[in-house]
């Protein structure tokens, strides 16, 4: 049974839902966004001890999040959601404070550039050029790591698993492990849940077509929207690294992780898919508010210090 917390959450919610069914409403986007901080200032709020530290990678806005002990060699890239067109450091700021304590990781948010301003493949570059710079680069300077993960939640997943591809594509060493929540991995929304999901997703409208247009929204023509750096899903996923995904039972984007983690263990990845019932998209934004959040962000990072 779900907690207290979880009907206020969900109410919430329902008041956001609609702001999606038209990719080309970006103010609409962007307040929906901000909503979901609005609901939890804990969302933006960074506990106690962890230190926050701005960085900007030739003109590419990145911080760090350090907790108190947090291994300056052990790291994660943070990729934060909001439909590609939304979202910053701050809306994620207590996710990604809290993925530190967790993991014991020195975490690097990173604020890709946006649609509809910067198309696709923008934001993926630099998502990879952030995780380059991360392999040699730590928060006391220049150093190699000696563990490497990549998390993001929604665009974030997408992204998280695009930038595997990408990384994979190019030679570039692949991390540890890597941690979507919630992704979004196939603009042509093939999966069932679209349907099966319908009733109880709160907050993003059972209209497959949506995200078919979003698709088209953020490759503005530069690639197809099936094309596995855009919906990793129809990539080649043999020689990636462990996965922890983790979604929720009440979002119709719940196949959109079931048909991933199925297709990725089909070609030899050590994955492990996490239903959590009765949760929202990334219910885990809501952490230090909602039970759940805090259970599933503690998961993330003992994924993290097990690999």
């Amino acid at each position: 049974m779900a907690s207290p917390q979880h009907a206020t959450v969900m109410a919430h919610l329902r008041g956001l839902a609609g702001t999606e069914g038209n990719p080309a409403d970006i103010n609409a986007a962007r307040r929906r966004v901000q909503g979901y901080a609005d609901a939890n200032p804990l969302c933006r709020a960074v506990p106690a001890g962890v230190e926050v530290r701005r960085l900007d990678l030739a003109g590419l806005q990145c911080e760090w999040l350090l907790a108190p002990g947090a291994d300056p060699n052990r790291r994660l890239l943070y990729i934060h959601g909001g439909g590609w067109s939304s979202g910053d450091l701050e809306s994620h700021r207590g996710l990604s404070a809290r993925l530190s304590i967790a993991s014991g990781a020195s975490v690097l948010a990173v604020h890709y550039r946006l649609i509809p301003e910067h198309p696709f493949p923008a934001g993926l570059d630099d998502c990879v050029h952030a995780y380059r710079w991360l392999r040699d680069n730590g928060p006391n300077g220049p150093a190699a790591a000696q563990a490497m993960f990549i998390a993001g939640d929604s665009a974030g997943g997408n992204l998280t698993l695009a930038t595997l591809l990408a990384c994979k594509e190019r030679n570039i060493p692949l991390p540890n492990g890597a941690m979507p929540l919630s992704p979004a991995t196939d603009f042509a929304a093939s999966g069932a849940s679209w349907k099966t999901r319908a009733a109880v997703d709160p907050i993003i409208p059972a209209n497959p077509e949506a995200i078919r247009m979003s698709g088209h929204f953020y490759t503005q023509g530069r690639a197809d929207p099936l094309h596995p750096l855009v919906s990793p899903l129809y990539g080649d996923l043999s020689g990636l690294p462990p996965l922890l995904i983790q979604v929720g039972d009440a979002e119709v984007l719940l196949d959109d992780s079931v048909m991933f983690a199925d297709k990725a263990r089909a070609a030899g990845v050590d994955v492990t898919l996490e239903v959590w019932p009765e949760m929202p998209h990334v219910w885990q934004a809501f952490c230090g508010f909602l039970p759940e959040a805090d259970q599933a962000v503690e998961r993330l990072g003992q994924f993290v210090r097990k690999h």
